[in-house]
């Protein structure tokens, strides 16, 4: 009797197994077809998936847009950027140290903040070069087409207003890349920048001097650098050893230039060739 019972067991286990498989196959059967149906057929046409408007006539400016994530140059070469800003409590503290260096950056401004803080920026960012991180630092790859370009004029005009400069440069928050993105670019005559190397300040708690070693050796040719003048209370290990950085970099024999002046230099020199 206790070997019938344990038989019985064993065969229901087995059966239960084998509904349970077929329930889970089925699962991944109707999963696999959604998803086969939503990459055919969604986002529609103008989603953010979608670098087209329309069926009409594309008023993208020059008709392209190019991604840059860094150079290969032999020339020693580094663009230092900065994103998210301005904000009172961070940004000053960048440009001073820039200044007292004499430093030149790229700094991604979010176009909200750059209205609001205005002041932080005008007059100071003279040898410095501005981008443009979106309005409210949200996602532009979720957005669809026309949305993205909204977004992304309503900074340009802010951006411009308040330094006086109209930006050239786009880098997407969190570098998220999609269709509307591409679109809106173009449409703006945007070059789109993403990032070599980013800081690592959580690796790095309380260790500026730390940190600031790690970025020295890990910096090559050709990098643009990514850093952040806005953030959480941690990301100050990386501006509290932004001097470190610097004079080690210019130790190992770095230039420090702009991205558009690391991008035309680059050029020539490959022209060069």
């Amino acid at each position: 009797m206790a070997d019938g019972v344990a038989r019985w067991g064993r065969r229901t286990v087995l059966r239960r197994a084998a509904l349970l498989g077929g329930g889970a196959a089925l699962g991944v059967a109707a999963t696999s077809q959604t998803a086969w149906i939503a990459d055919r057929r969604l986002p529609l046409g103008g989603g953010p998936a979608s670098a087209t408007l329309g069926s009409r006539y594309q008023q993208v400016g020059g008709g392209g847009v190019e991604v840059a994530w860094g150079v290969h140059t032999g020339a020693p070469l580094v663009a230092l950027t900065f994103d998210d800003g301005p904000q009172p409590q961070w940004t000053p503290m960048v440009l001073d140290t820039l200044a007292e260096h004499r430093v030149p950056a790229t700094f991604f401004l979010v176009g909200e903040r750059a209205r609001r803080h205005a002041a932080l920026v005008r007059d100071r960012l003279g040898g410095h070069e501005v981008g443009n991180h979106s309005w409210a630092h949200h996602d532009l790859a979720r957005m669809d087409a026309r949305t993205a370009y909204d977004d992304l004029s309503r900074s340009h005009e802010a951006i411009a207003a308040a330094t006086g400069t109209a930006p050239r440069l786009l880098r997407p928050p969190w570098g998220h890349l999609g269709g509307a993105v591409l679109h809106a670019a173009a449409r703006l005559n945007y070059l789109l920048v993403l990032w070599t190397l980013q800081m690592v300040e959580g690796e790095y708690p309380h260790d500026p001097a730390g940190h600031a070693r790690r970025i020295v050796a890990d910096v090559r040719p050709g990098t643009i650098l990514l850093g952040h003048d806005v953030g959480p209370e941690r990301r100050l290990v990386a501006l509290r050893g932004l001097p470190d950085m610097i004079t080690g970099l210019r130790a190992r024999g770095y230039t420090f230039v702009t991205v558009s002046e690391l991008l035309r230099r680059a050029a020539v020199l490959g022209a060069a060739r």
